[in-house]
């Protein structure tokens, strides 16, 4: 477990269009539970105090506290800026819905090394903005790239000096963005 500290808050992404996928995957069965937000849900309750979902709307079917999006585009800066503009926690954890196979281990590893500052995971794919430790001092800049219409969770990182930790572990990233990826992840649950 994570140690022992006041208000560990996560936040899980699920605001996505998946248009990728062709179904909100969201939503999908996923690990013995009737959706992967449950199962990310439950998984994630088990670490952390407080646990919400980011959506647009309740169209879960589980008992879950939900951070609405507060502005009309779908996108994680919006996300972001509206997790920020109703929690009162300094800092959270954000987790995609898509990424199931990210663990205790890492997790712990982002929330000791994040102190006061936005702390994302990169593996070798890359930096992956929807897995690490977001601090409240990034919704500044975060306000004004969504003015600007600027989308990117990259470009804020990059501009808000953001640290990143490398993990090795590609299968702990794998994201389910399409049906064969939600296949192959539904195969390696089961092996779990």
């Amino acid at each position: 477990m994570i140690n022992s500290q006041l208000n560990r808050v996560a936040v899980i992404f699920a605001g996505g269009k998946s248009s990728r996928m062709g179904e909100d995957k969201s939503l999908m069965p996923f690990g013995g539970y009737k959706s992967i937000a449950e199962y990310q849900y439950e998984k994630l309750s088990k670490i952390f105090d407080k646990v919400y979902i980011s959506t647009k709307e309740d169209k879960f079917d589980f008992k879950a506290n939900l951070i609405y999006d507060k502005y009309p585009e779908s996108s994680p800066l919006v996300g972001l800026v509206s997790l920020f503009d109703t929690i009162k926690e300094d800092k959270c954890f954000v987790l995609g819905v898509d990424v199931p196979f990210i663990d205790e281990v890492i997790i712990n590893i982002l929330m000791k090394e994040s102190d006061n500052i936005t702390t994302i995971a990169k593996s070798p794919n890359g930096l992956e903005p929807l897995c690490g430790v977001y601090n409240r001092s990034i919704l500044p800049l975060a306000k004004e790239l969504l003015k600007d219409n600027n989308h990117k969770l990259n470009y804020l990182l990059k501009e808000s000096n953001a640290k990143s930790i490398y993990f090795d572990n590609k299968d702990a990233f794998q994201n389910l963005n399409f049906i064969d990826d939600y296949k192959e992840a539904l195969s390696k649950s089961l092996l779990q």
